[in-house]
């Protein structure tokens, strides 16, 4: 990990195409800047980590799970 003191109107480029600038240091937070291009998603620590949880839980299942499902595709199948 680097790690980098910058005050306030300093800034940071990441590559070619990422710049990170902070903006203001107020009441103990830090405000920052970030440009990217637009085809780049850039998250909160905290809401990347709920939607990596959140497709973890979804890829999970049991073979309780598929028997029911196959179960209900087969019960679909038989109604006319």
């Amino acid at each position: 990990m680097l790690v980098l003191t910058r005050k306030a109107g300093e800034g940071i480029i990441i590559g070619d195409d990422i710049t990170i600038k902070i903006i203001e240091l107020k009441g103990g937070g830090v405000r920052v800047g970030i440009e990217a291009p637009k085809d780049r998603k850039i998250y909160r620590q905290e809401l990347y980590d709920k939607i990596t949880q959140a497709n973890l839980e979804a890829s999970q299942w049991s073979m309780t799970d598929l028997g029911a499902i196959s179960s209900n595709l087969s019960t679909d199948r038989n109604k006319p």
